[in-house]
């Protein structure tokens, strides 16, 4: 048996959530204590990806606090990099969904796909969308809906990919509808990573997939989860931007209303190459978004992407 490592931080009541009954949880290692990371084979079948070796991960600006964030959990072999650590999130799911059925058979699903298959994002990048960013910081959430599912693509925030891969076509058509609106210059690569620094949840309602087979853990108890989290954050806070973009986005809307809070819900045609003139193109939601901010006293988003080069 592995050995097992305890770590203490002093808890920190939830400033939004005070609860003096906490339930004990198990923690959710299950699929997240394995062996030792491999690298990938280059595969030559016609991937869009330009390299298919594991870019290593460097810390974004914000994502220093996750440590010190993290609530007092016991970790199978000590990969507290691969657990849930923001503790304002954390709070929330270990009392509210942890111990759930279905959510049980997720961590089941999951040990057994880890095991068996090829799943992205990386176990570190699971949850890195609520990691990195603490309820009471969110002002904006965009809404994907599956993880990219070639090699070196998902990096745990929807529509972002790594540096140095191909950028996929909604997110080329993300940055087209930019220049327009607010003329920003069209980066080469797709990580988005600042964009979430300055409080924007870049959040996909599936957030695992088996590699080269699109929408694999769809219907497994991911939606049931992040659907949660839409509907705790909508009542927890309130003048947060929504982007929902294309029907299924859409359709969260139901949650966000049901938190009877002042928000903004801006809606479109999904960026994909398919249907992004149906739509999306000229919808500005990126001025808009940063008007409702300022008209409500929040810091605007900064929306440019630097790079080295521009298109």
């Amino acid at each position: 048996m592995a050995p097992f490592f305890v770590i203490k931080i002093k808890p920190i009541m939830s400033s939004l959530h005070a609860n003096n009954n906490k339930r004990k949880q198990k923690s959710l290692t299950s699929f997240f204590t394995s062996s030792a990371k491999k690298k990938e084979k280059k595969d030559d079948e016609g991937r869009e990806n330009l390299t298919t070796e594991e870019p290593k991960h460097t810390l974004e600006k914000g994502e220093s606090t996750v440590k010190e964030n993290a609530a007092v959990v016991v970790v199978q072999g000590g990969e507290l990099e691969s657990l849930f650590t923001e503790k304002t999130w954390l709070e929330f799911f270990a009392e509210n969904e942890f111990q759930k059925s279905y959510f049980k058979q997720l961590s089941a699903f999951l040990s057994n796909e880890f095991k068996t298959q090829k799943v992205f994002p990386p176990k570190e990048h699971v949850f890195r969308c609520f990691n990195t960013l603490p309820i009471d910081k969110v002002k904006v959430v965009i809404l994907g809906q599956d993880p990219y599912h070639n090699y070196n693509q998902a990096m745990g925030l929807c529509f972002s990919v790594n540096k140095g891969i191909q950028t996929p076509g909604s997110l080329l058509n993300m940055y087209k509808e930019l220049k327009s609106d607010l003329n920003c210059r069209i980066p080469t690569h797709g990580d988005l990573s600042k964009w979430q620094s300055q409080g924007i949840l870049m959040l996909n309602t599936s957030l695992t997939v088996r590699a080269h087979s699109a929408n694999s853990h769809s219907k497994k108890g991911w939606e049931q989860f992040t659907d949660k989290a839409i509907e705790e954050l909508a009542k927890a806070r309130k003048n947060i931007v929504f982007l929902l973009w294309g029907k299924n986005a859409q359709d969260k809307e139901k949650l966000i209303k049901r938190s009877g809070r002042e928000h903004l819900v801006l809606k479109s045609a999904h960026p994909s190459g398919l249907s992004a003139h149906r739509g999306f193109f000229g919808n500005k939601h990126f001025s808009q978004t940063n008007a409702y901010l300022k008209k409500n006293m929040i810091e605007p988003i900064d929306w440019q992407i630097e790079s080295a080069t521009y298109r």
